[in-house]
């Protein structure tokens, strides 16, 4: 059965993992200097905050987001030290929306452990989430740059109300494609929006290099969630850190879905109401819902918006200096898309 993704190949997740590492090595001692600092900051005397904290931030994320950032304030020239706490920040933000998110979405899975809502409970994951936003803001505050405060905060609110726009169209099977990339624009695309422009902030660069690197994350994000949201229902667990078919089961609606329903016959229809409404799922429903989105193209064209998405993230990065730093963030987009083959 064609749905619209080839087998990932070894070859291929050589070439996506060594786009990650030659970033990581690219700005190793940065992201040394950003990796002190969040066990620094997310220290507590109460206990149980480092413990839910470190369990979520050191259980093998790749630091996307902080990376992003530190070579984004390379590339525009910058000398000083509050790029690392600007990482250091991202990562918290982040850190602390997946804690979130993992409650409200009842997960009980997060890069291939059990959650921390799952460990802990959701009391205490909502709680340490809290804690990490503060985190963030202090090291905000610490750089004393108003723009970039400005920026991260808002994004915060941005990020928040992408999540109750999410929780308002959960199980809502009339959901628009507009609606959800406004999701996806809130709860992904803004905070590496942000990741990237506050490195030509903080550097004292251009408006139109700012501009420049918001729109090569905000482009980046929105492709990257597109390829997770294609791979839920065609990839590989290890690709995800989660189980793949996670989304279905959740009845989390995300774009293969609701193009597959606007496209699909009233008895289609009913099948996702059923199955993402109610929901009532049973034995042979996943791969039914992977035969209707083959059958209406939903894993394929959600894979082509991901790449046009992909190809603008390469375009707003043409204008700013051409060096080893704005390749590295070339290759990231690369392998963004490259993890679905």
């Amino acid at each position: 059965m064609d749905i619209g993704l080839a087998t990932p190949l070894k070859e291929d997740q050589r070439q996506t993992v060594s786009a990650i590492d030659a970033l990581t090595l690219l700005v190793s001692d940065d992201l040394t200097k950003v990796n002190e600092l969040i066990t620094q900051r997310m220290d507590s005397a109460v206990s149980m905050i480092p413990d839910i904290a470190g369990y979520l931030i050191y259980s093998g994320g790749k630091r996307l987001r902080p990376l992003i950032t530190l070579a984004a304030a390379k590339l525009c020239g910058y000398q000083g030290e509050d790029h690392t706490k600007l990482a250091a920040s991202v990562e918290f933000i982040h850190t602390a929306t997946l804690l979130h998110d993992d409650v409200v979405d009842e997960s009980a899975l997060r890069r291939g452990h059990d959650s921390a809502n799952v460990v802990w409970g959701n009391q205490a994951s909502v709680l340490v989430g809290d804690y990490l936003f503060s985190r963030a803001f202090n090291l905000m505050v610490e750089t004393g740059n108003l723009k970039v405060l400005d920026i991260l905060s808002h994004t915060s609110s941005i990020i928040a109300e992408g999540e109750v726009l999410q929780l308002v169209s959960s199980a809502d099977m009339n959901t628009s494609k507009k609606t959800y990339m406004d999701i996806v624009m809130r709860k992904t695309a803004a905070l590496f929006s942000a990741a990237a422009c506050v490195g030509a902030v903080i550097a004292g660069r251009s408006a139109r290099e700012e501009e420049a690197l918001n729109a090569f994350g905000r482009d980046f994000g929105i492709a990257f969630q597109l390829i997770d949201d294609a791979l839920d229902y065609a990839g590989l667990q290890e690709q995800l850190g989660k189980t793949v078919g996670d989304d279905f089961r959740e009845g989390k609606i995300t774009l293969p879905v609701v193009l597959a329903y606007e496209r699909g016959s009233e008895e289609e229809r009913a099948f996702w109401r059923r199955t993402m409404e109610e929901p009532q799922q049973g034995d042979g429903d996943f791969s039914q819902a992977i035969e209707l989105l083959a059958l209406h193209r939903g894993i394929k064209d959600t894979m082509d918006l991901a790449k046009d998405y992909a190809e603008k993230a390469h375009d707003a990065l043409m204008i700013l200096p051409d060096n080893c730093y704005r390749r590295s963030l070339d290759n990231i987009i690369t392998f963004c898309v490259d993890r679905a083959y």
